[in-house]
């Protein structure tokens, strides 16, 4: 699957960091291999749980609270409403940037 992942990311911030976009795909790795687990369902429970869990907690080592951490993702999701798709990279991308994480990828 060839996929540009930074102009999907450069679509909702022009000037993202590639470097940082670099890091996000190595850490997302096989998973942007298949269609199905390159994209977010914001409307799978089990899939926010898991990008809370994965990425928000033990990636970016946050330890806020589940309130905060969905309000988060409740915010990233609106932001990317009017996509029909929600690439992963774009989702943690956005994600990284709002809590100052991005520095783990670069």
């Amino acid at each position: 699957m060839a996929e540009d992942w930074a102009a999907d990311v450069k679509k909702y911030v022009p000037d993202a960091d590639d470097a940082a976009i670099k890091g996000i795909v190595r850490h997302c790795g096989i998973a942007l291999q298949k269609r199905d687990s390159s994209l977010v369902s914001f409307s799978d429970s089990k899939e926010t749980d898991r990008v809370k869990a994965g990425f928000l907690k033990k990636k970016l080592a946050l330890t806020s609270s589940d309130a905060e951490l969905d309000a988060a993702l409740a915010e990233v999701k609106e932001t990317l409403k009017e996509d029909r798709t929600k690439n992963r990279v774009t989702v943690y991308y956005l994600l990284a940037e709002k809590f100052g994480k991005l520095d783990l990828f670069r």
